[in-house]
């Protein structure tokens, strides 16, 4: 027997609210950016770039480590473990809800890192001399803007697979490599810098010590997969038996 979703509200509320937190944040670190990038942070060895920008780069390390440790350990140790395949279909349906609305907060972090930040840093490549691997776009895009996006990632990765009975005992593997693509861009990156410092000092866009980011950066397209897995969990949600829906749950956790 179907249900009724009418009164399966969305988060609608929790979820702007996330987002206009997300783009507060990075627009507040744009502005800190265009206002100081020209001024206090054009020459690393300056007492005011040490001042300015290390000790940004430093506190916002802090912050992403403890605060993602505290996410991820939140997410892990308030998980309902055996009593997650009991839910109720409305309650699942909420949470698909949730998860979804999540998943467009790390598309819009995504996006954020990987043009504007992204863009801006090869930007200021072609109009300044590369002189170190922290640079006024570098801190904000890769000891940043990256962190956050993997942190937010793999926090969806763990609720998902904690909260939904569906994926309770096994591993999505669309979802598995969407987020663990964004996360091997970290090691790239240091190839990327030693790459530039050695033997490869002219910044290309299409430079071979960039295709890395490329190819890791396309691993976001395996959300589609996870996305249809979703969708075929919902229909059977709305429109199976209950019987059909508790069934299919306990194939996947046996």
């Amino acid at each position: 027997m179907s249900i009724n979703t009418r009164n399966i509200v969305p988060p609608w509320k929790f979820l702007l609210s996330i987002l206009t937190a997300v783009g507060g944040v990075f627009l507040i670190y744009r502005i800190y950016q265009h206002k100081m990038a020209f001024s206090v942070g054009l020459d690393y060895f300056e007492p005011e770039f040490q001042t300015y920008w290390m000790n940004l780069l430093y506190i916002q390390l802090s912050l992403l480590v403890v605060g993602g440790a505290a996410l991820l350990g939140w997410i892990w140790f308030s998980r309902e473990k055996e009593r997650v395949l009991e839910i109720s279909r409305e309650e699942e349906i909420f949470r698909y809800f949730k998860l979804l609305g999540l998943f467009v907060v790390f598309a819009f972090i995504s996006w954020i890192a990987a043009s504007l930040y992204t863009e801006a840093d090869a930007a200021w490549h072609q109009v300044t001399v590369r002189d170190t691997d922290f640079t006024p776009t570098h801190i904000p895009l890769f000891y940043f803007g990256i962190p956050v996006m993997v942190i937010f990632g793999f926090s969806l990765f763990l609720w998902g697979h904690t909260r939904l009975p569906d994926f309770y005992r096994r591993v999505s593997l669309p979802f598995a490599v969407a987020v663990c693509g964004p996360m091997l861009l970290m090691p790239n990156l240091g190839y990327n810098e030693w790459g530039h410092t050695f033997f490869y000092a002219e910044e290309l866009f299409a430079a071979p010590v960039h295709w890395g980011f490329v190819v890791l950066g396309w691993a976001i397209f395996f959300v589609g997969g996870f996305v249809i897995q979703v969708l075929r969990r919902l229909d059977l949600l709305i429109n199976g038996s209950e019987d059909e829906a508790r069934a299919d749950i306990m194939a996947h956790a046996s």
